[in-house]
């Protein structure tokens, strides 16, 4: 199937070849997308950092809250990835629109409650996150700033993944990369320019957020696929209940690990400042070493979607184990680097060397983790392509706070062991997870027919 908008290739050749060839045209411009904005954040970072300690506080203190918010247009967008790709791939183009309104109409009227509650609540969100007195106001002050954009970038951010589900991920990675790079400038500009500090990182952030939303907005417009016309919108209720039906278990997935992350960062941060500061940078540090695995779970999930629709049970096997090939293989090489520049990476975030030293061996001991780490990435993208979120929020409910949440808090404050165990412990997490993942998905795609569910 190929269409001026769209990059799909053929959908009924089902040889390796085709498969990988479409794998690496769809995957390529999204890991690009998640391995550059993942370094411009790290400099935007920086930039703050550069304000002080109580500047860096005052924007990390409602972090959580903002991963919080930021789930529900995740959630949203993912099942519109889903749906859409599955109607794609069923070559029913009244379908994909009539889905991409659906999922556009549920995410404005979502974002307006939430970005009404952002804005409402944030004199108390500083307070409720244990902040100190001299950071509330300018914390509560930069929460408010990049929450009145809430609407646009919840807009933006599902259209994005519809015009993926499309074929076309080149787009969304220009405008991605283009958001970061612009609020890396506006924040030269509000925060040393014109000297405001933390409410200038916000303002640079608000309005690059604005500005990526409008961007995508017209992209996806301008894709003859997806766009509508005004007089043409309708609202399909059984439809949106399917959207909100597979979005809302990958809404609670986002809810119940961010939760397991603050209560894990918790135990840690009770091990002592030391500790707590090699665990926080390496954990930062690794991040460029898996954040590719999640652009290849968006083209996975892309293509698994094209097979469902298709009906095609050859082509999703053959999808699956591809992928699955493809993301283990470049964790492997991924887990190997890290091994080897696990040290002059820690050096690169702190100067200081029992930190240094402490981080470096946690990057070590989480290297041979990789692949595992990977294998779950990757095969929840064929969850999620398949329509089954609600496997995925078992597993990793179950796992996070079975193993990860309850073993942390046995070597922290029954066993009072060290940081290596806790790493042990979140590995196994994991491990754990791939491991649960691959005994659902052998059910799900080889002892079941698929044919009978799609």
């Amino acid at each position: 199937m190929v269409n001026k908008d769209s990059k799909t290739i053929e959908s009924n050749n089902t040889s390796y070849k085709s498969i990988i060839a479409m794998m690496v045209s769809l995957a390529v411009p999204t890991v690009m997308e998640q391995i550059l904005s993942t370094l411009l954040q790290y400099v935007d970072t920086a930039m703050v950092g550069r304000l002080g300690e109580d500047a860096t506080a005052a924007v990390s203190v409602t972090t959580t809250i903002t991963w919080l918010v930021n789930s529900v247009p995740f959630a949203i967008a993912a099942a519109a990835l889903t749906l859409v790709a599955q109607a794609v791939g069923a070559r029913d183009d009244k379908q994909v629109k009539k889905l991409s309104m659906q999922a556009v109409f549920l995410g404005i009227i979502i974002a307006t409650i939430i970005e009404t509650l952002s804005i409402v609540l944030s004199p108390m969100i500083p307070i409720w996150m244990g902040a100190e007195e001299r950071i509330i106001h300018p914390a509560s002050l930069y929460f408010t700033i990049i929450s009145i954009p809430l609407v646009v970038r919840v807009i933006g951010t599902i259209m994005g993944y519809c015009i993926r589900a499309c074929g076309d991920t080149r787009t969304p990675m220009i405008i991605s990369v283009g958001t970061n790079v612009l609020n890396i400038v506006l924040n030269m500009v509000f925060i040393y320019g014109l000297r405001l500090g933390v409410t200038g990182a916000a303002i640079a952030t608000a309005i690059a957020y604005s500005l990526s939303g409008f961007a995508m907005m017209y992209i996806f417009f301008k894709n003859r696929m997806l766009s509508w016309k005004t007089t043409e919108f309708t609202i399909d209720t059984a439809m949106m209940s399917k959207v909100w039906g597979l979005g809302f278990p990958v809404l609670l997935t986002n809810v119940t690990s961010c939760a397991g992350y603050v209560v894990f960062a918790g135990l840690v941060s009770s091990m002592g400042t030391t500790i707590f500061a090699a665990h926080s940078i390496a954990v930062t540090a690794e991040t460029l070493f898996y954040i590719p695995g999640y652009g290849l779970r968006t083209a996975t999930s892309t293509m698994i979607g094209y097979a469902v629709g298709e009906r095609n049970q050859t082509r999703l096997k053959k999808v699956s184990r591809i992928s699955v090939a493809i993301t283990v293989g470049m964790m492997i090489l991924s887990g190997i680097i890290l091994f080897f520049v696990a040290y002059p990476l820690m050096s690169l975030f702190t100067p200081v060397e029992k930190v240094a030293s402490l981080g470096a061996g946690m990057l070590k001991l989480v290297a041979f983790s990789e692949p595992f780490f990977g294998l779950m990435i990757v095969l929840e993208g064929i969850y999620y392509g398949m329509g089954e979120t609600r496997h995925a929020f078992v597993i990793e409910t179950a796992s996070m706070w079975g193993i990860r949440i309850l073993f942390t808090f046995l070597c922290v404050k029954v066993w009072h062991l060290g940081l290596t165990e806790v790493w042990l412990c979140m590995i196994a997490d994991n491990v754990c997870k791939a491991l649960l993942f691959v005994l659902f998905a052998k059910k799900l795609i080889v002892i079941k027919d698929k044919a009978d569910h799609i």
